[in-house]
């Protein structure tokens, strides 16, 4: 395992982010918060509680959720896309360095990105509202799992794009709209029954589910099951990247 390469690719990721810092930290974070403030303050009004809990507090999972899934997805498809896009991608699979070893260094800058921005977020809405994490180890595991996932598909979606408009179709046409169905801002519980049949169809239903679990105890569905979903769609992320460079699909001329 070259490490040297490892720590190189993933320091220059990173001291991107740190460059960009308005845009890549700041810029989420206050839309996050605007969303907080907004559901938070409008819905929770009429809403008091959901399961026994605040709603201020039930809605923060889903918002870092919501983070999480978006951001991973942006920043690996950008952190590849980037170096296909200006031709400098053919001087690191030229290189001495696995396919291996750049998948490791793409997505874990952009997960510890999307990690940072969860817990900035975490920390952010504990000013607002009182937050209890009653399993703090399954909600660092979900933090890790859904980043990781999150940041292979992203990283299929910039090999995919062949350009920029297309980085944002599926973030923004299909994971967003998920994600807002998925239980980030109600319970499933609150649907009618045949729409609660179609929620459990969604995959997002899983994560949040179990992340707001980590957190209250509290789910629509069982943390068990919130944990094979995840798994499994990181199985199937790590297949789509591996058929990627076995073929050299969109990298060799």
């Amino acid at each position: 395992m070259n490490l040297r390469a490892i720590r190189s690719i993933y320091m220059f990721e990173m001291a991107r982010t740190f460059r960009t810092l308005l845009q890549s930290i700041v810029s989420p974070v206050v839309s996050t918060s605007l969303y907080f403030v907004v559901f938070g303050g409008a819905i929770g009004s009429r809403i008091q509680e959901v399961d026994g809990i605040g709603y201020g507090s039930f809605i923060v999972p889903g918002l870092i959720m919501l983070t999480l899934l978006t951001q991973s997805i942006s920043n690996a498809s950008f952190g590849i896309y980037f170096p296909k896009f200006v031709g400098t991608i053919y001087e690191i699979l030229s290189a001495p360095v696995s396919y291996v070893e750049i998948v490791i260094a793409y997505v874990g800058a952009a997960a510890t990105k999307s990690i940072m921005l969860g817990l900035i977020i975490l920390a952010t809405a504990s000013l607002f509202v009182p937050i209890r994490i009653e399993h703090p180890f399954i909600m660092v595991l979900f933090l890790l799992l859904t980043a990781a996932t999150f940041s292979l598909f992203g990283f299929v979606i910039g090999i995919w794009a062949d350009g920029f408009e297309k980085l944002q179709i599926i973030p923004l046409l299909i994971i967003t709209p998920l994600t807002f169905l998925g239980g980030s801002f109600y319970s499933i519980d609150m649907l009618p029954p045949i729409w609660q049949t179609i929620s459990y169809f969604n995959p997002v239903v899983y994560l949040v589910s179990g992340f707001r679990w980590s957190f209250f105890s509290t789910s629509d569905v069982g943390v068990g099951l919130s944990l094979i979903m995840t798994l499994g769609f990181l199985a199937v992320c790590m297949s789509g990247v591996a058929w990627i460079f076995r073929t050299g699909y969109k990298l060799k001329p």
